[in-house]
């Protein structure tokens, strides 16, 4: 069996959310064959993301009867060398905004990390807001970062994400009160002097607004992908819309929208009451013509959950969890069609 042969073989998968085979969409990187070794590699961008793992499995289907023992492996090319990249061991890189604080974007940022990770995914948690940051206390972080004989910082890890936030290089109740450019300076030393390794996914929670720290990430780091969280009360949904805005400025990806505090769930007696209304989110991104990756109520155990330091997402019972794991799966497959897509337009 040769090369075109193979390539017959890799024409009958389909990508279902582009709407052709991965040959024709130009998803395969090569194809190799050395003895009973067939190696392909494929533009795959979003690990264990649902279509891309079907993709995956369908084309160990569509060589099983061959005989030959299948190498597979998925890479994007990338138009910077390893030498220029910011971060060069990660393959994406993944901002959590909103417009306006208040809407629980550091809630859905660590739960989002965290389903990830649980997926099986290589996934590392950036907490970016410079003046609040509160990721370590959300996921009961005590361990303090370490430094190599080179002075690279070596984050510490919990659930299996690799972590970086502020609040562990000043004291815990130290504010921290810095201009502009003291801001950009230190998070470039984060991003670059710390030692993330190889990651499917670096989440990265940002602070609200449209401020200096969101412009030091675009301006500094290849962002594959933001996810907008809002509430569905409309002033959140009018600060949203200046998140949105500001990525289509730098040219950044928008994988959907997320509508947290949907709905309060009763503790007690089970019921929902629409407290801060529901479907606003939903219905802010049909009308900007983005994807909705998920709606989450208003229930008490999200709340304990950031507490204790225990991610609702980790709870397999828990219907919130769900919704949380759902998020994570959404935004994953998102990312994967904005990586096929862009690579298939390189080819």
């Amino acid at each position: 069996m040769d090369e075109d042969a193979i390539l017959d073989r890799l024409s009958t998968v389909e990508d279902p959310e582009l709407g052709d085979d991965i040959v024709s969409l130009g998803l395969v990187n090569d194809v190799r064959i050395d003895g009973d070794t067939v190696s392909i590699d494929l533009a795959l961008g979003a690990p264990y993301s649902p279509t891309e793992t079907d993709m995956a499995g369908e084309v160990r289907e569509a060589l099983a009867d061959t005989g030959l023992e299948l190498d597979l492996s998925a890479s994007i090319d990338t138009e910077l060398s390893s030498d220029e990249q910011v971060l060069p061991g990660v393959e994406n890189v993944i901002a959590v905004a909103s417009g306006k604080g208040g809407v629980g974007k550091s809630t859905v940022a660590v739960n989002l990390a965290a389903g990830l990770s649980q997926m099986g995914a290589r996934v590392g948690l950036f907490d970016a807001d410079i003046y609040g940051p509160n990721v370590p206390r959300m996921v009961d972080a005590d361990e303090r970062p370490k430094a190599t004989h080179d002075e690279n910082i070596v984050p510490p890890e919990k659930y299996g994400m690799k972590l970086m936030s502020m609040d562990f290089l000043v004291g815990e109740d130290d504010p921290v009160i810095w201009r502009g450019p003291m801001v950009h300076k230190v998070l470039t030393q984060l991003w670059e002097d710390v030692e993330w390794g190889s990651l499917d996914y670096m989440i990265v929670d940002l602070p609200p607004g449209t401020g200096d720290t969101q412009l030091t990430l675009l301006q500094s780091v290849p962002v594959s992908g933001a996810v907008i969280v809002t509430t569905p009360q409309e002033v959140a949904l009018d600060d949203a819309r200046k998140g949105l805005r500001m990525f289509g400025k730098h040219d950044t990806p928008v994988l959907g929208i997320v509508e947290n505090m949907s709905g309060y769930i009763c503790p007690d007696c089970g019921s929902e009451h629409d407290i801060f209304g529901k479907g606003g989110g939903e219905e802010f991104a049909e009308d900007v013509d983005m994807p909705f990756l998920g709606r989450i109520p208003l229930d008490p155990s999200v709340r304990e959950g950031g507490d204790e330091g225990g991610p609702i997402v980790l709870n397999d019972e828990d219907e919130t969890g769900e919704a949380f794991r759902e998020v994570a799966r959404e935004t994953s497959r998102m990312q994967g069609i904005v990586s096929r897509r862009k690579a298939g337009d390189n080819r």
